[in-house]
């Protein structure tokens, strides 16, 4: 057996551990490994998802994929959220925030941030959907670009490329439509839509932040 040096081996650990804390000191966790849905789950039309070269491609039949992981039991109330998103033209796609799994139809929990640039819905990338809408194309088609949503208590900020979009504090007591009486702030899980069999929309880089 080889003798390691004391100040080698103190060196080495002394370099791991200063890496480990400033990963750990970003705060950011990687809810996708880029490679499976290890840690995702879906009701019907499963096949709308699939991945490849560390993207999740939405591509089918509705359907709707939710995170079903370790990470905070995959139950987030106050979080940062960020992904790396591309659509093609015509398509719609959306990310659910405090929802919960459902085998089908579209979720009735938690809010939606919308994902669309060219659809013929007129609701934009951006907007947090059918609450406080963008009208505005703010990202071209076949382009990446980064969608993040912020949750504090009763706010929720969204952004598209760093540049806000959405800054909405749901009042207390808030009243829904009966359609959309499960569109309020609790906790839960996220979700990426399907939209329709015309859309083709990509997710990578999918991290989540932990907000107290």
């Amino acid at each position: 057996m080889r003798k390691i040096s004391y100040s080698l081996l103190l060196a080495c650990c002394l370099l791991t551990f200063a890496g480990f804390a400033q990963k750990q000191s970003k705060g950011w966790i990687s809810l996708f490994d880029g490679k499976t849905l290890t840690d995702w789950k879906v009701g019907e039309n499963a096949g709308t998802f699939t991945v490849d070269s560390g993207m999740i491609i939405v591509h089918g039949n509705t359907a709707h994929l939710f995170y079903n992981g370790n990470v905070q039991n995959h139950d987030f109330k106050n979080f940062d959220f960020k992904a790396e998103v591309m659509t093609r033209p015509g398509s719609n796609s959306g990310i659910y925030f405090h929802t919960a799994y459902q085998e089908s139809g579209w979720p009735s929990k938690g809010y939606e941030v919308q994902v669309n640039n060219t659809h013929t819905d007129w609701r934009r990338t951006g907007g947090l959907y059918a609450v406080q809408d963008v009208k505005e194309q703010l990202v071209k088609d076949n382009v990446w670009f980064t969608e993040e949503i912020i949750v504090r208590g009763k706010k929720v900020t969204v952004k598209v490329n760093g540049k806000t979009t959405v800054e909405y504090t749901e009042p207390d007591n808030v009243q829904r439509p009966n359609d959309m009486k499960g569109r309020v702030l609790s906790s839960g899980t996220f979700a990426l839509q399907g939209h329709d069999p015309n859309s083709k929309v990509y997710f990578k880089n999918i991290q989540v932040k932990i907000l107290e």
